[in-house]
């Protein structure tokens, strides 16, 4: 009777204390496939988020060096003067990287379990379609990866895609035609994007389904979405190097 009081209190007698538990449950979600797809799932919405709204940031520049320059500072005074200048904005970095951390660890950990669970020893029919999908989508996750280090260093950080001392902070419509101008650099942007479009359609497709929103009288409209969204990311993305090259922003 006592160790049942002491238990039901939470008193020293306790020998595992709610935090401990609650953690283990989380830890013990995390280890199954489940957990892993639901939180590759829920950072999914997230990055599609910020690929969405970044995107129609990047389009700003179809306005101008004055429309795309202030959209640049005002990120950086968001949230002023109750947060220092670029605070939020740093905040917003730091989320995106523990989202896109997490987002890569689950995928690696899924194929790795796939590649345990899958049988050896006998012939075993596969979907073409969906081992492509696949195939896809774990390249197309590299070279994103690698897209993500260079496009920090190229536009955020200058240092690398420019000639000394031609990348301006905070000048980015100059930054960005200067960039663009080089072909190789657009061109891989361009590859780039693509790879984005075809994450973005197998992988909104595969998030809905997981978070539960997707029915048998959905599917077939859900996956138009997701196939729209990729394809006007890709566009919009697109559009800007396109235009560079062809000379309608200079």
């Amino acid at each position: 009777m006592d160790n049942a009081k002491q238990l039901s209190r939470g008193v020293p007698g306790d020998t595992m204390p709610r935090s401990v538990v609650a953690s283990n449950r989380v830890l013990a979600l995390w280890r199954t496939m489940i957990g892993k797809k639901v939180v590759m799932a829920a950072t999914g919405v997230v990055l599609a988020g910020f690929v969405i709204a970044h995107m129609l940031g990047n389009l700003k520049i179809f306005s101008g060096p004055d429309e795309i320059n202030a959209y640049s500072r005002f990120l950086r005074d968001v949230g002023m003067p109750e947060l220092g200048y670029g605070q939020l904005l740093w905040l917003v970095r730091i989320v995106l990287l523990a989202c896109v951390t997490l987002h890569i660890t689950a995928a690696i950990q899924l194929t790795r379990l796939s590649w345990a669970a899958r049988p050896s020893g006998y012939t075993v029919k596969r979907n073409i379609e969906t081992t492509f999908a696949a195939r896809v989508m774990r390249w197309g996750g590299v070279l994103l990866a690698i897209f993500i280090v260079f496009h920090i260093m190229h536009f955020t950080l200058g240092a690398v895609g420019f000639k000394p001392g031609q990348f301006e902070d905070l000048h980015v419509y100059q930054n960005v035609v200067a960039g663009f101008s080089v072909w190789p650099v657009a061109a891989f942007y361009i590859v780039a994007m693509s790879a984005l479009c075809l994450h973005l359609d197998h992988g909104i497709w595969s998030m809905l389904q997981t978070l539960g929103w997707s029915t048998a009288r959905n599917a077939a409209a859900l996956k138009i979405l997701s196939r729209v969204i990729a394809i006007v990311v890709f566009v919009g993305f697109t559009s800007v190097p396109v235009a560079v090259l062809a000379g309608w922003l200079h």
